[in-house]
């Protein structure tokens, strides 16, 4: 008989994974549960169709939830065993996670996952980060012979980057399609899913944030306004190519920077806007000298220790987003 954690175990480990970030805090997945092996499903009726017709930012957000489910159920005593995409009748059937008891406790993972809760996006004005060399050294050792690329833009490159990143959303703004999803997912009576306005900014700490996706401003003033302009630090996570397991994988490597990033005390945001738009990913590339194609943008940056920290948006409780096969 397979050996699996007890329901209340992997439900809390479930409820603590999809902490995990996901275009537009969509959340487009679901888990089931058939009592020896745990499956993830790409949740289609939760698409954002209009950034993500193909849907690569939502494997790339199912591929977090992957990595956030696998921390998670380490430091709770397990170790998995993933097989990604293992239906070929079936797209969606994104990963099987199995189970064996560990043999003892991972320390690193347990850091990363008391560091999930406190993991969130911030999308305010960022401090550079205390101690870029040893962080930039643990994230690049998180990619070291992996299928995932690594790149930082260089503080001299990064007027073109925020020109392209103006760019887009100037074109995005003539879009009624975008606009109305990106209001559909900002809008108020949305309590478990969707950008809250406590997540979003003002627009006098926008316009201080040069690389940035622009979501509907909030009445909040000008917190941070001592940081002045943002002074974060951006990665690039790039890919080979776009295929399934490419992306997936992009998506598994991005929670584990995310929550690096978390341990070491550094606030992020990762930014997938300029990921959207072929010439932006073509500018990326040229940037950071890395080849491929650029899957997500991370503003790596640190906050003022005194207040002024975005609270943790809403999550879908996990009865929601996990059942059982009987």
């Amino acid at each position: 008989m397979p050996q699996v954690p007890e329901y209340p175990v992997l439900r809390e480990a479930v409820a603590l994974a999809c902490r995990a970030p996901s275009v537009h805090n969509s959340q487009p997945w679901k888990w089931v549960s058939d009592g020896s092996v745990l499956h993830l499903f790409a949740d289609r009726d939760r698409l954002v169709p209009v950034i993500d017709r193909a849907g690569r930012e939502m494997i790339l957000s199912c591929g977090a939830v992957l990595d956030h489910l696998r921390v998670a159920i380490s430091a709770a005593g397990w170790d998995t065993q993933v097989t990604c995409f293992p239906d070929r009748t079936d797209a969606d059937h994104v990963a099987v996670v199995e189970f064996s008891p560990s043999a003892g406790l991972d320390t690193t993972q347990c850091r990363r996952a008391e560091a999930i809760p406190r993991r969130r996006t911030d999308r305010l004005p960022l401090a550079a980060p205390h101690d870029w060399p040893a962080l930039e050294a643990t994230l690049r050792a998180v990619v070291e012979g992996d299928a995932v690329m690594l790149a930082v833009v260089a503080d001299d490159d990064r007027a073109q980057l925020a020109a392209a990143s103006r760019l887009t959303e100037s074109i995005r703004r003539q879009d009624p399609t975008y606009q109305s999803e990106l209001r559909w997912w900002t809008s108020p009576f949305e309590l478990e899913q969707g950008i809250p306005a406590s997540a979003r900014v003002s627009v006098s700490e926008a316009d201080r944030v040069d690389v940035a996706r622009s979501f509907p401003t909030t009445g909040y003033g000008a917190r941070r306004a001592r940081l002045g302009p943002d002074h974060a630090k951006i990665v690039v996570l790039s890919t080979a190519s776009d295929s399934r397991s490419e992306v997936l994988r992009c998506g598994e490597v991005l929670s584990t920077v995310l929550l690096d990033c978390a341990v070491a005390g550094s606030a992020t945001c990762a930014l997938t806007h300029l990921t959207e738009i072929a010439p932006s990913r073509r500018l990326i590339s040229q940037l950071t000298g890395q080849p491929g194609l650029a899957q997500v943008l991370i503003r790596v940056g640190q906050a003022l220790p005194e207040g002024e920290h975005p609270p943790a948006t809403p999550r879908r409780p996990a009865a929601e987003v996990l059942s059982v096969r009987r």
